[in-house]
């Protein structure tokens, strides 16, 4: 009646309304168009009504589809999966869009992205307690049809609307189907060096926690899509080239406040003009090297996220926590080589090519759940936090709706998480939404909102972006290191070289020094000999003269003699002429040899230039076996890091079971992990038991080497963690060596393992009296009051919470102050530490009681006596499921004694057990508190009186 009055006479409709139901005439089409700013204006489920009532009276849709998509027709113009109505189909491109920029406009060839949908999956929560109770008259007001991914939302008992989507989880999927299904693809493209997002949206209370961020530190299986997500990221990457860095945050109020630093609560908000990048420079990043640091990042960081109880949920999230997983990969095989002797210029230039560096970033975003101020029953500070988180969630909802609509204008500076999630719609990253929704018909509008929140996701679409760009620092650096060995081993091959001329040189100069020596000597020998016989001749000469004067006076009469005598003066100059050719021929011979000594100079040169090649051959050889050192350097730095690694897994593996005692195999290769890999990791330390011997083992436990005894006590508690192997460690006297250890190491790692090792002896009860005997408690409660470490002091109150549990050692315990030691170690505050201390005070409890209703003992508890009760009753409500329960068990059997009853009354305890018996989760400790109560008269007495 409602829709026929106003579409008939639209001038009582309001403004918004006929602005948005134009009457074109008669024959209308059943296109009646609701804007999706004027729907978060009114009522959805009215304009829903008169959608349907229009389109049944007009009936101009196809009727061969019952679907809110508007018929098949439609569905050939939208993305696969998806059946939202759309006027001009699947999103490609928008000016405006969530990621986009001016840069993304102008992008080269090069920066041309892919295509990719946004990926919509709903999940179903099962029903709860309340909704069991409340609602047990209705049925669900969701149906699913996984197999053909589709979810109908009833409307009444005989009409409901069809929606699909690209996965349909149903409440019995399990958290790794959903992690598959969900984020696993997302994960998968940031390996490949895309940016990527995993998003969780739907009404409080509809487990978007529990889908993105649980731990599973209980239940392994119950792993969120955080942590599941850093394991793969963790396996598909090489710790010794990439880097990981993590950053965990929440907007609160419209702050950004960092999770890891509580005092940096006003993060401001830095946006690249030219990329249109997104980044927190005030945000603290973490390196991740192992999974464990990683855990201890995310309970830190849940630690610090606003929480509080409303009417929808007990711990209803109170600000959006965004997880940013910063990625820098180094591709393989793009890297070349260094070029070889033989290669050709080409590639010793391939080999100058810097490193390919690919940078990714993940986005985890648990957002706030939306909420109605009448249901969540918010007030005070809680209705300021919901309105900023509706305000927040409004604004999304409003981009979405502009990218689904290709508006072109996208307002993305409404919020400060609309522009923190720019990228992720519409931009350049994968992305995935998972939307969770209830069963419950009395959120039927919420579920309703939540389902076209996800429908008109589905239309956006991203071009998704590799992040890759060369690593030319890297380059620099390396070059640099080469440069400066290169310009060193040249200085000292030029050294050797200009020793080497030198030497040569005055070798040299010394035989050339010999030589012109030689050969002076020897031309002073011949000019002096020569010119001996030169006068000697000369003298005779003379005398012949003389001697011819003479005769020449003396004989007149021979006139024939000095014409005679005159052939004979020609024949003696003949000579001496001869024998002068002979000195210059012997002269010319000297120089002949000077000659031949200055062609000995130069073939020493030759042989020099033989020699500086040499050296050059063995620089390069020198060369070649410098890279292979460098190659042997990296492979022992890999070994090194491995074996690192291996030591820390050893070191912080284990929860409440067995410490690891492996660390004498970390000399060992590393071998590749896998399912059975704590079945092999048992098998060594057996191995090494059969082979080594109990005795000699415990025979290193008093061993000098600080290192030696923490190798020797790991190896002892792991082999105490084996029930066949306590008896053998126990009559080798093991037992009196860990207890000796207690008091003669100072050590923090001896102490933890010592008590670890002693609480899994601490298991038998033959044991037990062995350790009571030779002041296994005294020992203990000393450990734990010079304890600081958690791992240590949950390990001691682990051995006291099992010597709690012996009806023999009640007295004995309590009077060597095993008691005080277990209250004092609650100053601890670790969840870890606190469950123990709970189990030792609920063992405890539970053997009193045993012995009350026995007749063996009468009187208060001695747990009473210890001023234990303040503190049971104050954590009985304890966030940590193992610490409640341990206390509430403790509180029922505490208040089984009547002798106690007054105590806990004085003490509120009674409220406790009024709680426990209501809302305890366990069906057996509920009924023992609500059996309790019942038969305590003191009990009931109180209640009456209270009212």
């Amino acid at each position: 009646f409602f829709f026929f009055f106003f579409f008939f006479f639209p001038t009582f409709l309001p403004s918004q309304f006929s602005r948005t139901l134009p009457l074109t005439g008669i024959p209308l089409a059943a296109t009646v168009a609701f804007s999706l700013s004027d729907l978060s204006r009114c009522s959805h489920s009215l304009t829903l009504d008169l959608a349907a009532m229009a389109t049944s009276a007009f009936g101009t849709t196809t009727a061969t589809s019952n679907y809110r998509n508007g018929g098949a027709a439609n569905a050939r113009n939208l993305p696969k999966n998806s059946s939202v109505k759309s006027k001009t189909g699947v999103r490609k491109s928008a000016p405006g869009s969530l990621g986009g920029g001016g840069a993304a406009s102008s992008s080269s060839k090069d920066d041309a992205g892919v295509p990719g949908r946004v990926r919509v999956a709903v999940r179903l929560r099962p029903r709860n307690a309340e909704e069991m109770v409340a609602d047990a008259d209705f049925a669900d007001c969701v149906e699913l049809q996984p197999e053909l991914k589709r979810l109908k939302l009833r409307k009444n008992n005989w009409d409901s609307d069809t929606y699909e989507f690209d996965e349909v989880l149903t409440e019995f999927a399990s958290q790794k189907r959903v992690y598959e299904v969900v984020a696993k693809p997302v994960v998968e493209s940031v390996l490949d060096g895309y940016n990527g997002t995993v998003m969780a949206y739907g009404q409080t209370g509809t487990g978007k926690t529990y889908t993105v961020g649980q731990l599973g530190d209980e239940d392994m299986a119950a792993r969120g899509i955080m942590v599941r997500a850093m394991e793969d990221i963790l396996a598909g990457v090489s710790l010794e080239t990439d880097s990981i860095s993590v950053s965990y945050m929440q907007l609160y109020m419209e702050t950004i406040q960092d999770l890891l630093d509580p005092t940096n609560d006003n993060i401001s908000i830095v946006e690249d003009h030219k990329t249109g990048d997104v980044s927190l420079p005030g945000a603290t990043q973490v390196e991740i090297r192992d999974h464990h640091s990683f855990l201890e990042i995310l309970k830190l960081g849940e630690d610090h996220r606003f929480a509080a109880n409303t009417k929808l949920n007990t711990e209803s999230s109170r600000s959006h926590a965004i997880l940013m997983v910063n990625l820098r990969r180094f591709v393989k095989g793009k890297d070349s080589a260094v070029s070889s002797e033989n290669s050709s210029s080409l590639q010793t230039v391939k080999s100058l090519k810097p490193s390919v560096v690919r940078k990714a970033k993940l986005v985890v975003v648990d957002l706030a759940g939306s909420e109605r101020i009448h249901k969540s029953g918010s007030e005070g500070h809680t209705l300021e936090e919901a309105k900023s988180i509706n305000l927040s969630l409004s604004a999304l909802g409003k981009c979405i709706n502009a990218l689904a609509e290709n508006s072109p204008h996208i307002p993305v500076r409404d919020s400060k998480l609309t522009r923190l999630l720019r990228d992720s719609f519409g931009g350049t990253a994968r992305t995935s939404l998972v939307i969770t929704v209830g069963p419950s018909p009395r959120h039927r509008g919420e579920t309703a909102s939540t389902i076209m929140f996800g429908q008109r996701a589905m239309k956006v679409e991203n071009m998704l972006k590799l992040k890759e760009e060369f690593d030319y620092k890297s380059l620099s650096r390396r070059l640099d290191i080469q440069l400066d060995k290169l310009i060193a081993e040249h200085e000292r091959q030029q050294k050797i070289f200009e020793d080497e001329i030198e030497r040569l040189t005055a070798e040299a100069e010394r035989q050339l020094s010999d030589a012109e020596r030689n050969y002076v000597q020897a031309l002073e020998k011949e000019r002096s000999k020569y010119q001996k016989e030169y006068l000697e001749s000369i003298k005779k000469l003379e005398e012949k003269w003389i001697m011819n004067q003479r005769k020449s006076v003396n004989d007149e009469k021979s006139k024939v003699a000095p014409m005679e005598e005159n052939p004979e003066m020609k024949k003696l100059l003949e000579k001496e002429t001869a024998h002068r050719k002979a000195v210059e021929e012997e002269v010319w011979t000297l120089k002949t040899q000077l000659a031949e000594s200055r062609r000995s100079e130069a073939l020493q040169s030759s042989e020099i230039v033989k020699l500086r090649k040499m050296l050059d051959d063995e620089a390069h050889q020198k060369e070649k076996l410098e890279m292979e050192i460098g190659k042997l350097q990296s492979h022992l730095l890999q070994l090194s890091v491995e074996a690192d690694e291996t030591r820390r897994q050893l070191d912080s593996g284990g929860s409440e079971e067995v410490l690891s005692g492996l660390d004498s195999l970390l000399h060992q290769p590393r071998q590749p992990q896998s399912d059975n890999s704590e079945t092999g990791d048992k098998e060594s330390v057996a191995k090494l038991f059969e082979q080594v011997g109990l005795h000699k083992i415990l025979s290193l436990l008093e061993a000098e080497d600080a290192d030696v005894r923490i190798h020797a006590v790991k190896v002892v508690a792991n082999l105490a963690a084996e029930e066949a192997n306590q008896e053998k460690i126990v009559e080798a006297g093991g037992l009196t060596s860990l207890l000796k250890l207690l008091i003669s190491s100072e050590d923090e790692t001896i102490h933890r393992v010592a008590a670890g090792a002693i609480a899994n002896l601490a298991m038998s009860e033959t044991n037990q009296e062995l350790i009571m005997a030779q002041g296994g408690v005294r020992l203990l409660s000393n450990t734990a009051s010079s304890a600081e470490d958690p791992q240590t002091l949950r390990m001691v109150a682990g051995a006291i919470a099992n010597l709690c549990g012996n009806d023999k050692l009640q007295m004995k315990l309590r009077g060597e102050g095993g008691i005080k030691a277990l209250l004092g170690m609650v100053r601890c505050r670790h969840p870890d530490v606190l469950s123990q201390v709970a189990r030792g005070i609920a063992n405890f409890a539970k053997c009193e009681s045993r012995a009350s209703a026995q007749g063996v003992k009468a009187g208060r508890s001695l747990l009473i006596e210890d001023g234990a009760l303040p503190w049971i009753v104050q954590n009985a409500n304890n966030e940590a499921a193992s610490v409640r329960r341990h206390i509430e068990l403790a509180l029922c059997h505490l208040a089984q004694h009547e002798a106690n009853s007054r105590d806990m009354i004085n003490g509120g305890a009674v409220w406790e057990m009024v709680r426990i018996s209501r809302d305890c989760p366990r069906e057996d400790i509920r009924s023992l508190a609500h059996r309790t109560l019942t038969s305590s008269h003191s009990f009931q007495a109180e209640m009456r009186r209270l009212g």
